[in-house]
């Protein structure tokens, strides 16, 4: 039986900002359900592949098939209703509500007259439930912790119904319980995710998948517990690298500097 076609595909992306290449024709795909993590150094050109998934950087070469469809070839709105995008203050510093955060995900799909309607509010109020963020929802963001902000962001994501979502480093400031509840309920939502991010250990225990990137290029393309080992980790970012088993039988890793050269 002939396997689906991926629902994510992203063939020969190749970018340059200036002089710098920060991509040199990369190819990632992501499955119908899957997790895939982008992982690498600062620089290995991880947050400009993102940014060229849902076409806020067009790629100087390269093509996103999104359902089979050329993304460049959708308007804006399509594309809003098709991806979810998630950064760590997507709120700003705007005085709003956390139900109101989460009804900016229904913006693409308001009808022509532009207001939200019943079925609207019903949608934000499911996706706060999923979230586990329904009792936030008359709280000023401004006044949630970071890991409640992130449960109403997600929450935002679920709103827009999208068929993709992509995160940039959704655990960054949030300490370890939060860290490990934001990728948990991620995961726990069976939607094609592709996210940024600097923690292996993380990466290793919430993605199917793991792309490694260093100098624009993919290294490693696999399951976390093949693809991490300790010679490409060690050798990419300079650090001597211990994998061990957790009790679940997770791969996770342990790192120590280098000894100083000479």
């Amino acid at each position: 039986m002939t396997a689906p076609p991926p629902l994510l595909e992203a063939h020969g992306l190749a970018h340059r900002f200036g002089a710098l290449q920060v991509l040199g024709g990369i190819t990632l795909t992501a499955a119908r359900g899957e997790v895939v993590g982008l992982v690498g150094p600062n620089g290995s050109g991880k947050t400009t592949a993102l940014r060229i998934l849902h076409r806020e950087l067009v790629p100087e070469a390269g093509r996103v098939l999104l359902e089979g469809e050329d993304l460049a070839t959708l308007s804006g709105r399509e594309r809003a209703r098709r991806i979810a995008v998630m950064s760590q203050d997507g709120t700003g510093e705007l005085p709003m509500t956390a139900a109101d955060a989460v009804m900016l995900g229904r913006i693409p799909h308001r009808g022509a007259l532009g207001a939200f309607t019943r079925t609207d509010q019903e949608i934000v109020a499911e996706a706060l439930e999923l979230a586990g963020a329904l009792h936030l929802a008359g709280q000023d963001v401004r006044s949630l912790s970071g890991g409640e902000r992130q449960r109403v962001m997600i929450a935002r994501a679920l709103a827009q119904r999208p068929r993709l979502l992509l995160l940039d480093e959704p655990t960054n400031h949030l300490d370890i319980g939060a860290q490990h509840h934001a990728l948990q309920l991620v995961r726990s939502q069976r939607l094609t995710t592709v996210v940024v991010l600097h923690d292996l250990n993380l990466a290793a225990r919430y993605c199917d998948r793991v792309v490694v990137l260093a100098g624009g290029l993919v290294r490693a393309d696999g399951p976390p517990g093949q693809v991490l080992d300790e010679q490409l980790v060690s050798e990419i970012y300079e650090v001597a690298a211990d994998r061990r088993l957790a009790a679940d039988g997770t791969s996770q890793l342990l790192f120590r500097g280098q000894p100083p050269i000479g």
